[in-house]
């Protein structure tokens, strides 16, 4: 009987544990709303999954001004970047963040489509909103995305 109890338990536990580490990875995938830091207004929609235990993000829809390049490619990524030269819509811009214990997503990269440039990346879900931070040694910069609900 004490045999019993114990396995039930352990089981409970396991139960608990994985159910709370879905909910957090719920809590981070899905459609997120990226905002421009200098105008304010929207500029895309990533797409935030998991791929095995890591994370990774693709560009699934473009907010274009009129007069703007309705499919615009990569042209400032590096030479020796796969994507250089690619349309951006459909591109996997984040890579390879993992799960940390204080439910952040780090130690992968983020790619700034506009500019070429890759950043170190850590993710997180601050107040029901995504912080994204991109740095390079002790210097970042985080945004806030926001959860989408429209279509693509």
């Amino acid at each position: 009987m004490n045999k019993l109890f114990n396995l039930l338990s352990v089981l409970a536990i396991a139960l608990f544990l994985s159910i709370n580490l879905y909910a957090q990875h719920e809590e981070i995938t899905g459609l997120w709303k990226t905002i421009d830091d200098e105008t304010g207004q929207p500029k895309s929609v990533v797409k935030i999954y998991l791929k095995g235990d890591k994370l990774y993000g693709d560009v699934v829809k473009l907010f274009r001004k009129p007069g703007e390049d309705p499919n615009p490619i990569c042209d400032k990524c590096d030479e020796d970047d796969s994507r250089k030269d690619k349309k951006i819509l459909g591109m996997t811009i984040i890579t390879d963040l993992e799960h940390q214990d204080d439910n952040t997503w780090e130690d992968g990269e983020i790619l700034d489509p506009k500019k070429g440039k890759i950043y170190d990346c850590k993710l997180w879900v601050e107040n029901g909103k995504l912080q994204v931070r991109g740095y390079v040694l002790f210097f970042h910069r985080t945004q806030e995305w926001l959860r989408y609900e429209g279509e693509i």
